[in-house]
């Protein structure tokens, strides 16, 4: 018998059916010569310190780092995964080879894997690889099952990640609770939740210092039309209507005057990250709530697997797309168009080498269940979208520019003139409700932009209308939990380009399917709080920050070197031994800084939290 090990009850029930293992056992599906059972995700998981040595169960500086000369696995102690377990294991022990049938990514293959190994499987084992679960690429992965071998990398990196959590989250937890902690609260300390809350902790700080300064911008209007000076703010207002005055009289002279077509290409297709972002800016979801929306329309068959950092497609995937979009019949009017003529193909969408193990997110083109809420209808509207605009053409644009200057102050104007909506039109209505919305800095920046412009000629002179336009200097904005996922993914640089934004995802911190969890952690921590729509740290997590000295807990650009680490070990370019041996010795260089730490400081969580053992 063939044995296939699934994560959710749920795809063991559509892979059954496919299988003809019609049969419903406890536990297991049956049939055609196939076994068919399931894991409800983690299973199994690292020991904990008190599975290793008697010593650690109590919380002692004294026996600080723990680090066990080889890491185990046990299974959870709960009596359904207990049971499910037994199941499992039972089948491995009379099949013939198995099928993983695991979510294929870095933390299915980790839970696959370990709930083999803990039943001690001695079987060939093959992998089923697909990015979505319609029937159609279950049936294809079926088809073309890869080696166990392929993926050891893979697994090799999930097992670097669990055990440097592991190395540092418990001992540099125990680590600062015993030495600042009052009342026996917990300090959380952990390897990607502490340079998060950093980031938080600094713009909060950045805030707090802030000094509002008002300023003087100098503009002019020339033949109805608004130029700004060039480089040319002032600091106060009398040496602005100085300026005014000075240049009243003079006259206005154009210097330059030009028109250029530029074209802007469609946004990339969506990551989990990006789409997260979206879903929390456009629709006001939290990131938690729209990673089990998005793992959801996975799992009702509309879109493809989310946990993914790409926004591209492999070339294999192109003649599928013309079939997808014509399955999108809700947005036939937006389909249309595109009929008659061979879909677009740029290397901003299909790029073999920008994909690892699974594409961008895309919709699958079956028809929409009748069961999906109204939020799963408008994430779905977000991926259908977006996936429909990368095949439209360029927006096309005319931009006039114009420099001018009245005695030895320069001024510029520009003017845009759309000539073809291109990909836009699929987000028409969309950027009217943004318009609608946009505040009062981006609406004159906009409204300079799209004012019209009438020809002028290089040379021409003549009176003008200096003016005085006082602005305030604005402190930086608090995180969203949108924005806080983009710090994440970036290691906390500010990046709107696309390009750019790409070229740093290597260095980003937490993995796109974790970072949702890390924030919910800083949540339930009490070291972090909602304010409105955006995120504030609290008392306790600023004083958490500000107690830990040690730049490597909490510097995110060092702990996104880790992460490209963990990739370059699923690349089989870096060593998981060398891995862990740097974390041991950091976890050690820590260890001997802290306790060598004479300060007497201490904090208190401002929130009630689990309480550790008696310390010795």
């Amino acid at each position: 018998m063939i044995l296939c090990i699934t994560e959710k009850p749920s795809v063991a029930a559509d892979i059954a059916r496919l299988l003809g293992a019609s049969a419903r056992r406890e536990g297991f599906f049956e049939g055609g010569g196939y076994w068919v059972t399931w894991t409800y995700g983690h299973l199994c998981t690292l020991k904990e310190p008190a599975d290793y040595s008697p010593y650690w169960k109590s919380w002692s500086l004294s026996f600080l780092p723990m680090i066990p000369p080889r890491f185990g696995i046990k299974i959870i102690p709960q009596p359904s995964i207990e049971r499910q377990f037994r199941v499992i294991e039972a089948l491995i022990a009379k099949a013939d080879e198995i099928i993983n049938c695991g979510d294929a990514g870095q933390e299915g293959e980790l839970i696959q894997r370990w709930v083999m190994q803990k039943a001690g499987c001695r079987i060939p084992v093959r992998r089923l690889w697909i990015s979505s679960l319609t029937d159609e690429a279950i049936r294809e992965g079926f088809n073309n099952l890869r080696p166990e071998t392929d993926l050891k990398p893979l697994y090799e990196a999930g097992l670097c990640r669990a055990i440097g959590d592991w190395i540092l989250g418990i001992n540099a937890t125990r680590l600062y609770t015993l030495k600042y902690a009052q009342n026996r609260q917990i300090l959380s300390v952990g390897r990607v939740q502490t340079p998060t809350l950093a980031l938080l902790v600094k713009r909060q700080d950045e805030i707090d210092h802030f000094v509002p300064k008002d300023y003087w911008e100098l503009k002019t209007v020339y033949r109805n039309v608004t130029f700004s000076a060039q480089g040319k703010n002032f600091d106060s207002e009398d040496k602005a209507m100085a300026m005014v005055e000075k240049l009243k009289p003079l006259p206005f002279e154009v210097t330059d005057f030009s028109k250029k077509k530029g074209s802007e290409a469609p946004p990339r297709l969506y990551d989990l990250t990006s789409l997260q972002v979206d879903c929390n800016k456009k629709l006001g979801i939290g990131v938690d709530d729209s990673l089990k929306i998005i793992q959801s329309l996975y799992e009702k068959k509309v879109s493809t697997y989310p946990r993914v950092d790409t926004t591209y497609l492999t070339d294999d995937i192109y003649p599928k797309c013309g079939p997808t979009l014509l399955g999108l019949t809700q947005y036939a009017h937006l389909v249309e168009p595109l009929k008659g003529r061979p879909l677009r193909k740029t290397k901003k969408v299909f790029d073999n080498s920008k994909v690892t193990d699974h594409h961008a997110i895309i919709p699958t083109g079956q028809p929409l269940p009748s069961n999906l809420s109204d939020l799963e209808r408008r994430v779905f509207d977000l991926i259908a979208r977006r996936f429909i605009s990368v095949f439209y053409p360029d927006c096309t644009f005319e931009q006039t520019t114009v420099l001018g200057q009245v005695d030895n102050t320069k001024f510029k104007a520009t003017g845009r003139i759309i000539l073809d909506q291109g990909w836009k039109a699929v987000y028409a209505k969309e950027a009217k409700e943004a318009a609608d919305d946009d505040d009062t800095s981006n609406a004159d920046a906009r409204n300079e932009e799209a004012q019209e412009m009438p020809v002028f000629t290089k040379g021409e002179s003549g009176p003008h209308e200096p003016k005085l336009n006082k602005k305030t200097t604005q402190p930086p904005k608090l995180y969203t939990e949108g924005t806080l996922l983009k710090a994440m993914e970036t290691a906390g640089s500010q990046v709107e380009d696309e390009d750019l934004r790409e070229a740093l995802k290597a260095n980003g911190i937490g993995r796109p399917s974790t970072r949702a969890a890390i924030i919910e952690t800083l949540y339930k921590r009490g070291y972090i709080e909602k304010v409105r729509k955006s995120i504030k740290a609290t008392e306790a997590g600023i004083a958490l920050i500000n107690l830990i000295k040690v730049d490597l807990l909490k510097s995110a650009e060092l702990t996104g070197i880790w992460e490209n680490r963990l990739r370059m070990i699923e690349r089989q370019e870096y060593a998981p031994a060398e891995f862990l041996n740097q974390l041991k010795q950091m976890i050690s260089q820590i260890t001997v800084q802290v306790l060598a730490d004479n300060s007497r400081v201490s904090i208190e969580a401002t929130q009630p939290q689990a309480t550790p053992p008696k310390k010795n």
